[in-house]
């Protein structure tokens, strides 16, 4: 048994090395989580040294008392299914195609990275611009309807224009993650496969999509979690415009806390938003882990 002096200094070697990370999470994750607690049961505008306690009048108007919030959610849930399918299935195409060997297959890859890797702040305004005054342009000069149509005044082009931008931004990093998966799977298998006859559909059903699981479960995390909190996109694109028919439950979380100076009762719907992505969450990742198998 090591002597009680060298267990000692394991021990404060070990809280060296630990203790900044502990220190950073709890100042700047649980401390804020646990305020956030008690914010949701007060009236308070963020601002004023007046704090009233309400205990779960908050929760209660959230329930029953705001068709708003009920409507940004059944927004944000129409939007993420359909940015979930769109992207994941994009993502999964282009990996298939550019896992091939072919000139170029590099060069494609990088360009449809590059898109993640810029802020989305700037992706809205740049579509911002594409959708109103480079469409103008065009239309004024090809007359093609497409361009002469409102987009981004229009309820429905308007969820299509946010999903789109979604999609394109997004699509790149989802590639990769597939891609990956891809490449871990043997070869072998799949000529194996060949030799018994299989065709090309078989062979992606039977042996690559079981062995993708593990690939599909982390996109379809990442895709679920980020969807359901868009904010940037909105934000930067239609404002939840046209009539607040774009608007996103984190839009309209920060439209009670900074515009209408309700504090909170934001807080109280941002507590009920992230149980629901963790709910949500928790139920796909535990159904996906389910169907993986190992090589």
């Amino acid at each position: 048994m090591a002597p009680a002096w060298r267990r000692r200094k394991e021990l404060a070697i070990f809280l060296s090395f630990v203790a900044p990370a502990l220190i950073l999470i709890l100042l700047f994750a649980e401390i804020p989580f646990v305020m956030s607690l008690y914010y949701s049961f007060t009236k308070w505008n963020g601002i004023s040294k007046n704090i009233a306690f309400i205990g779960f009048q908050n929760f209660k108007e959230l329930f029953t008392e705001d068709p708003d919030a009920a409507a940004s959610f059944r927004f944000t849930i129409l939007y993420s299914l359909i940015t979930l399918i769109a992207t994941n299935l994009a993502a999964l195409l282009l990996a298939l195609v550019l896992t091939r060997k072919f000139r170029g297959s590099s060069m494609l890859r990088a360009a449809f990275f590059v898109p993640y890797i810029v802020s989305l702040v700037i992706i809205g305004f740049i579509w911002k611009f594409i959708f109103s005054s480079a469409f103008q342009s065009l239309h004024e000069l090809t007359l093609w309807p497409l361009f002469g149509w409102s987009w981004l005044g229009t309820p429905t082009l308007a969820f299509l224009s946010v999903v789109f931008v979604s999609v394109w931004q997004s699509v790149g990093f989802y590639m990769m993650i597939y891609i990956t998966g891809l490449q871990s799977i043997p070869a072998e298998m799949g000529e194996a496969a060949v030799i018994d006859g299989a065709n090309g559909l078989q062979r992606f059903v039977h042996i690559t999509l079981p062995l993708l699981m593990p690939s599909i479960t982390v996109a379809l995390f990442l895709s679920i979690s980020n969807s359901l909190k868009v904010f940037d996109i909105i934000f930067t694109l239609t404002f939840g415009g046209p009539g607040r028919t774009t608007m996103s439950t984190t839009m309209d979380i920060y439209n009670e806390a900074f515009v209408n100076n309700r504090f909170g009762y934001a807080t109280a719907k941002s507590l009920v938003f992230v149980l629901v992505i963790l709910l949500i969450t928790l139920i796909q990742v535990k159904v996906f882990k389910s169907r993986e198998v190992e090589a």
